[in-house]
């Protein structure tokens, strides 16, 4: 499938490796859409490795994000609790925190992706604030101890966050 930016007609669903097989093999959106007389129909499922993309006939609702939701959540043999949230395709941006310690403070540490998102998830600045991605941690030069964090964001529009929890 070919196009050329992201569609608003896709639902992106974050999940684990190796959930993402188990969703594909059993997925049967499409019946249980029909079942509750849905008017989205899901065109095509596939995956880039860190995510499922569903691609639909029409930009999905709250409500038919619910739904699809709960149906990945009830299959059989997957960690419900690593799915946290489902949105539809939106632009990403990023954003470029400069001079910051190498080392995580008081410890000789690197610091990682996991910090700094724990950071960004605890400060009020980030409070609207969906990762798109894992944060990259760059090493100034070699003899200094500071670093260049880029994480990239969803962007929102029309003022409205595309996810449900």
């Amino acid at each position: 499938m070919t196009i050329k930016k992201p569609s608003r007609k896709w639902i992106i669903i974050p999940i684990s490796t190796n959930n993402i097989k188990r969703v594909i093999a059993s997925s049967n959106m499409n019946r249980l859409l029909k079942d509750i007389k849905s008017e989205i129909l899901i065109n095509f499922i596939w995956s880039d490795n860190k995510d499922i993309i569903i691609t639909t006939n029409q930009v999905a609702t709250t409500s038919d994000l619910n739904i699809i939701k709960k149906y990945i959540k009830d299959l059989n043999n997957i960690n419900s609790s690593v799915i946290k949230s489902l949105r539809l395709s939106q632009s990403k941006s990023y954003l470029k925190i400069l001079d910051i310690s190498y080392f995580e403070e008081n410890t000789n540490l690197l610091i990682t992706a996991d910090i700094v998102e724990r950071v960004i998830q605890t400060t009020h600045l980030f409070n609207n604030v969906i990762l798109a991605f894992c944060s990259h941690i760059i090493k100034v030069s070699p003899k200094l101890y500071m670093a260049i964090v880029w994480i990239d964001i969803w962007d929102s529009q029309n003022s409205t966050k595309k996810t449900t929890h």
